[in-house]
């Protein structure tokens, strides 16, 4: 059983008489413990995409299962709590409260769960990134690479099934984007479900499988490994390396 099975997604958005139609007819699957990139250049639909997989938004018509389940019987209620349980989100511009420590943003959203002892739950994502050194200072006194990966370690905290990374890397010089995008790799080494949404040739690369998408129609999907990944006249194509 697929994580995620989408088929003929459509979403259109519609605004008096307009309507504007963003995605034509998506399908595909994202197993368990994939690490999968969504690549394409603004306005492709990559980030309606992101939010309807991530419980963000709902699709106009189409089928979107989530762990078996075809999530159009979702209630907001119960779709409220799957992407608060199921969901971590890291986005560009972090999203972190501001005068706030390193540990308690990471313990948000834990503050609707059940689970006991998050301190502690806090304390073991925050380790998994390498900023066990960091718990007490507020986000105004890190960088910006920490404060990403605060951003990851909150992701992780209420062990999701799948965490989105939408531009991960944005924000952020090189060394900085590349210890990132290392972490997410050890995190899928160790099985995590991985879906980075992107632009940059070099951030997709990480992944293990590379979704292209124009104009709201997917152009190409097939494995990244031993394979390199060029940029020829404006397209994607694929070499073997």
């Amino acid at each position: 059983m697929p994580l995620i099975r989408v088929e003929n997604l459509v979403k259109e958005y519609v605004n008096e008489d307009i309507v504007t139609s963003v995605l034509h007819g998506v399908s595909f699957k994202i197993e368990k413990g994939e690490f999968v990139s969504i690549m394409g250049p603004s306005g492709s639909g990559k980030s309606t995409l992101m939010h309807i997989l991530g419980f963000l938004d709902r699709p106009s018509t189409g089928l979107f299962e989530f762990e078996g389940r075809d999530t159009k019987d979702f209630k907001d209620e119960e779709l409220a709590q799957v992407r608060n349980e199921r969901i971590g989100f890291v986005f560009q511009s972090f999203n972190l409260l501001a005068r706030t420590s390193v540990l308690e943003n990471v313990k948000l959203p834990l503050l609707y769960s059940k689970k006991k002892n998050k301190d502690s739950l806090a304390r073991v994502a925050l380790e998994s990134v390498g900023l066990s050194h960091r718990l007490e200072y507020f986000t105004n006194q890190i960088s910006g690479g920490e404060k990403q990966r605060v951003a990851i370690a909150r992701a992780l905290v209420n062990d999701p099934a799948v965490i989105f990374a939408d531009e991960p890397t944005g924000n952020l010089d090189s060394k900085s984007g590349n210890t990132v995008m290392n972490i997410l790799q050890t995190l899928n080494d160790a099985g995590r479900t991985i879906i980075l949404v992107t632009h940059e040739l070099d951030t997709a690369e990480h992944a293990k499988r590379l979704i292209k998408i124009r104009d709201g129609n997917i152009i190409g999907d097939e494995p990244i490994k031993n394979r390199k990944i060029a940029a020829v006249d404006g397209e994607l194509e694929k070499q073997k390396g």
